[in-house]
């Protein structure tokens, strides 16, 4: 059984930091491996890309969070981190993360919450 898992979010303040972790089962990870995502979805609005990561390891992001997001793969743990930096209360919502395979299915988290307060 796939399971995928965020883990993180909190309750900062304007400036603060946060590192969102997402683990993924070490059975997608493999060979069956395509990328990865990071989401968002604030109140009332849309879910949106905030960064992704290619099967080779190329990082992507939005304009919001380049120079303030860092995503990273931690293979030895099969989790994807996203560091974040310098917070701003736009970017509270929940955050997902979503595991592409090869096979043309793509698999989602619950969600981890994050509050960015003023």
């Amino acid at each position: 059984q796939v399971q995928i898992m965020e883990s993180g979010g909190d309750l900062v303040q304007t400036g603060g930091s946060l590192t969102l972790s997402c683990e993924a089962s070490s059975s997608i990870l493999g060979f069956s491996f395509n990328g990865m995502g990071w989401y968002r979805q604030a109140p009332g609005k849309q879910r949106e890309s905030v960064a992704a990561l290619s099967r080779d390891g190329d990082t992507d992001y939005v304009d919001f969070a380049k120079g303030r997001f860092t995503l990273s793969r931690d293979k030895d743990k099969n989790t994807f981190n996203l560091q974040m930096n310098r917070l701003k209360t736009d970017d509270t919502a929940v955050y997902y993360c979503k595991i592409k395979t090869v096979w043309g299915k793509d698999y989602w988290g619950q969600g981890t919450q994050v509050t960015v307060s003023s």
